[in-house]
């Protein structure tokens, strides 16, 4: 490799456009896919099945990755659409099931000791979200900024504003009913 090379590929912000790079890349981020799949799959198989899915998706797309953004934005934006197509898709396939074939299942780290009854609850909360907001809520709980959600998913600051707020209210309002009971 001569100067000129090196200096270019070290000096510049290139696009990425080798499986090592692309692989080193998805292992630094590899939490969002996670998250993502725990957010959208109801079963262990199915969220490894989303999780393969949507790395398939962001390796087809990789070449159409644009340099001056960063990554795990981009890779939030690609997760999310597999994502939601998936559920739509799935949504479809539940009809056709009975309802003791859908089984639920806890999103929470079970090693949260004394607030795990919360964390249930509120994980049962934005399972039960549209796509979209419980899209924006999963950003908001990794501490995405209201810039940063309406980029990731295409819509306006002030509507993710407003959304997060409902979302928040509406949230407020389970946790209370849940602590009259």
């Amino acid at each position: 490799m001569n100067a000129d090379l090196i200096t270019e590929y070290m000096f510049t912000d290139t696009q990425p456009t080798s499986q090592e790079e692309f692989v080193l890349r998805i292992d630094e981020n590899k939490g969002i896919i996670f998250k993502i799949a725990r957010s959208y799959a109801n079963d262990p198989e199915a969220q490894k099945d989303l999780g393969q899915e949507i790395i398939l998706q962001l390796w087809a797309s990789y070449s159409k990755f644009n340099p001056s953004y960063k990554f795990s934005t981009w890779m939030y934006r690609v997760a999310l659409n597999v994502a939601i197509s998936h559920y739509r898709k799935d949504l479809v396939r539940q009809k056709h099931m009975s309802e003791a074939d859908v089984e639920l299942i806890s999103m929470a780290n079970p090693d949260v000791g004394e607030n795990q009854e919360e964390i249930d609850i509120l994980n049962d909360f934005i399972h039960a979200l549209e796509p979209l907001n419980r899209a924006m809520m999963l950003l908001y709980l990794d501490d995405k900024s209201y810039a940063e959600i309406a980029e990731i998913l295409d819509i306006t600051t002030s509507n993710v504003g407003t959304r997060l707020n409902r979302i928040k209210q509406n949230l407020k309002e389970q946790f209370k009913k849940y602590n009259d009971e």
